[in-house]
């Protein structure tokens, strides 16, 4: 397959509206999940993750009924599956934000599925409730290629995380901000967060950010950033980290949002898209653990399987 196809072009301005609508659309799928599900650390429970038809919530209970809601992405619908075979579905083209909650909610009611929802976004400047945001706009094409990126990224992601042998977050995404995360921990307390994340409870921050990590990511353009971007910053920040040199040379350091960037589309048109996004992902962590001191023995290990373990799946020879 073709590198412009594997890794495909997002330019922002192209599906911004889009964009906008299905981050709203996010926002109240992972709200359902958020009410059904018991509390994490960090927030995990909250979290949306990619599959290859587009975005689950996983398993989800109201009371002792089991369900999943699935954003496809491909046949651009909201599916909502129990476990005892009742599946309703929701088309996404020509949906409204308004339109869009109103049937996620006449879904889980026709499934007699128990579930009640905060009913405006988080973490973004407008706050108008869902039940009144009478806008929206649905490009498919567009989301077929933001659903491709999202894949290609986690599957890098993926690689990336199993070279950590400490905590590590799962690949999510974050549906406050929109954007594909996984986090790494060195086990030690961080200071208090200031907080003063929009429409965001100042304690969901600081218990996000209540020990000290790494942390990686891609947007998809938003939040005036206006291209999409992977990003890689520290909290605390060490002293020295938005200084240190980092690979791929298009990388370089936000000063305004304190962490480091690497253009999409410099992984994207790169001769080797996966290693071009590894070395991003690996110098910026070491630039936050080796200026933070952190027990890189201790937390690190080869990628593969251990020693003696051979694929696939222990079989036989």
């Amino acid at each position: 397959m073709a590198r412009d196809t594997t890794w495909p072009e997002l330019p922002y301005d192209d599906w911004a509206d889009t964009c906008t609508t299905l981050h709203h659309w996010a926002q109240i799928v992972g709200k359902v999940r958020m009410a059904t599900s018991p509390w994490l650390n960090h927030s995990w429970q909250a979290t949306l993750y990619p599959t290859a038809r587009g975005l689950t919530t996983q398993t989800l209970a109201a009371g002792t009924r089991v369900f999943q809601v699935d954003l496809d992405l491909v046949d651009h619908r909201l599916r909502v599956s129990t476990a005892d075979g009742d599946r309703r579905e929701l088309e996404l083209p020509g949906q409204t934000v308004a339109g869009f909650y109103r049937g996620v909610l006449g879904v889980l009611d026709d499934l007699d599925l128990d579930v009640a929802i905060h009913g405006a976004p988080n973490e973004l400047p407008d706050d108008t409730p869902f039940a009144d945001d009478d806008w929206g706009t649905y490009d498919s094409e567009a989301v077929e290629r933001f659903h491709r990126a999202v894949l290609q990224c986690e599957r890098v992601f993926r690689r990336f995380r199993s070279r950590f042998l400490g905590k590590c977050s799962p690949v999510h995404l974050f549906w406050g901000s929109f954007d594909l995360a996984v986090t790494r921990f060195s086990g030690r307390p961080a200071p208090q967060h200031p907080g003063g994340f929009p429409h965001l409870p100042d304690p969901v921050t600081r218990e996000a950010y209540s020990h000290e990590v790494s942390s990686a990511g891609w947007w998809p353009g938003q939040g005036g950033l206006g291209y999409p971007a992977f990003y890689s910053y520290a909290y605390p920040v060490p002293e020295g980290f938005g200084s240190a040199r980092i690979a791929p040379g298009a990388a370089f350091f936000d000063e305004g949002l304190g962490e480091y960037l690497l253009p999409y589309d410099a992984v994207r048109t790169a001769l080797d898209p996966d290693e071009t996004l590894l070395a991003f992902l690996e110098n910026t962590y070491e630039a936050a653990a080796d200026a933070a001191g952190w027990d890189r023995d201790a937390l690190e290990r080869q990628e593969g399987p251990p020693p003696g373990v051979h694929s696939p799946a222990f079989r036989r020879r």
